[in-house]
């Protein structure tokens, strides 16, 4: 999804979940908190907000202090947040998942913020049609959301892993790999894609715009944290939306924002611009309430929860793709109910909804 949007493999998992855990019981109530994230078209706008006065004047109003920081490396943020380090951290549905909630962290999604609408794809080389991927080796992040776009890639077509063979490729080496003869198919994400489909022989043949809605950017925070300090989900529901005004507003203003978060981000205004068109953005709280109650999000995280105990990515000793509780909006879980350590609220989304906050 971006160059830093991976899911460790299971040795590093393994590591991860071995981590001394930060207990949370002794959240409490209190004003100082801490938010990692990091470069992605959709995360961007905390990195904007913190720079132009967003994320402080929202902490103010709620009197405490809310501290951001980037992180270079996808993995080492959720490392940090898994250990208890910061208190609100940027992931996908599925790392949130895999990581935190597989780790026993128990996490809530506060912001549903968008999703993967074209920014991950399957390029072919020299070949232009889905169908021709069988029989090939397929480059890509392993236990990655790329990894999990193939699977769905290849369910389209009746296929499975069994007619392809993964090859495990960082991210970092994704463009040079497929820059030698070896190398006849990738699955990787923005803003790699762009720089792929530059080559004449390079041919995207599915991408996350054909599973709208799977591969979702989240904002999450401890659930413990939550409960004793409302104030912070609701700061940061703040935070977001009011800076979503900004980055959307067809304006001098909104041109500027848009431009500083391409810069930031490692690209130019036009380059942002494309990978924004590629993302589902919930700008407005409404829409990001539709979308969060909609009987699809279970069904999606069903999806989710069966890839990743194929994968071993549920957590030691897991029997069953039921081993996690995911809770809805709604009340309803999929998974064991007695173990929910994933959920999802509509609660800040919807005082923003409301003009509540």
């Amino acid at each position: 999804m971006q160059t830093f949007k991976t899911i460790i493999s299971i040795s590093v998992l393994g590591g991860l979940l071995a981590l001394p855990l930060v207990s949370t019981a002794d959240a409490a109530s209190k004003k100082d908190f801490k938010v990692a994230w990091s470069i992605y078209v959709g995360w961007m706008p905390w990195g904007y907000a913190a720079d132009h006065g967003i994320v402080k004047k929202w902490a103010d109003k709620y009197g405490i202090n809310i501290e951001l920081t980037q992180f270079n490396d996808y993995v080492e943020s959720m490392n940090q947040y898994t250990a208890g380090a910061y208190d609100a951290v940027t992931l996908t549905n599925m790392d949130g998942l895999s990581i935190p909630a597989a780790g026993g962290v128990d996490t809530t999604a506060v912001i549903v913020g968008d999703f993967s609408n074209g920014n991950d794809a399957v390029i072919l080389k020299d070949k232009k049609d889905l169908t021709e991927i069988k029989g090939q080796n397929i480059n890509l992040v392993e236990f990655s959301v790329s990894h999990y776009l193939l699977a769905r890639a290849l369910e389209t077509i009746g296929s499975s892993e069994r007619d392809v063979k993964v090859v495990n490729t960082s991210d970092a080496d994704m463009v040079a790999a497929y820059q030698t003869p070896e190398v006849s198919a990738v699955v990787t994400w923005n803003p790699l894609v762009s720089t792929i489909l530059q080559n004449s022989s390079a041919n995207k043949v599915f991408d996350s715009s054909k599973v709208p809605g799977e591969i979702i950017d989240l904002m999450v925070a401890h659930t413990d944290v939550l409960k004793d300090n409302p104030d912070f989900g609701k700061a940061l529901a703040g935070i977001w939306y009011d800076t979503m005004k900004v980055m959307t507003a067809e304006s001098a203003e909104g041109k500027t924002a848009r431009e500083a978060m391409g810069k930031a981000s490692g690209t130019d205004l036009a380059g942002f611009e494309a990978q924004m068109a590629a993302t589902k953005l919930f700008d407005k709280p409404q829409d990001a309430l539709a979308f969060t109650a909609s009987p699809d999000l279970p069904k999606t995280m069903d999806r989710v929860r069966h890839f990743l105990f194929d994968k071993g990515l549920l957590g030691n000793g897991a029997s069953s793709a039921d081993a996690i509780g995911i809770a809805f909006p709604d009340g309803a879980v999929r998974g064991d109910a007695s173990n929910v350590k994933f959920r999802f609220t509509t609660d800040y989304m919807a005082e923003a909804a409301k003009g509540m906050l």
